[in-house]
């Protein structure tokens, strides 16, 4: 679903701990939580596989997975947009300094 950092196909002059930021979901009044989400997963190319899925189906899976921290809330600085990663990619990246 969320497995990989954002690619804008330009070469990573930063490390990914400079240029995004973890954003605590519990640090977001519940209803900008939300519409965080569901800004998020209505993007395209979000995919959940052959079961379609409503809009707030996706969003609540994935709240659960931000709160379980499966997922994680990133804020690129460069961008200046919001995404959700894989916690285990993230911190992976952020390991190996890419």
């Amino acid at each position: 679903m969320y497995d990989e950092m954002p690619d804008y196909g330009e070469k990573k002059e930063q490390p990914v701990a400079d240029r995004f930021l973890e954003i605590p979901w519990d640090a977001l009044e519940t209803d900008i939580l939300h519409a965080l989400v569901e800004e998020f997963v209505s993007r395209e190319g979000t995919d959940y596989g052959s079961v379609e899925l409503s809009l707030a189906e996706k969003a609540e899976q994935v709240i659960s997975g931000v709160k379980n921290k499966r997922y994680v809330i990133l804020f690129d600085q460069e961008m200046q947009s919001c995404h959700v990663a894989d916690k285990n990619n993230w911190d992976d990246s952020v390991k190996r300094g890419l």
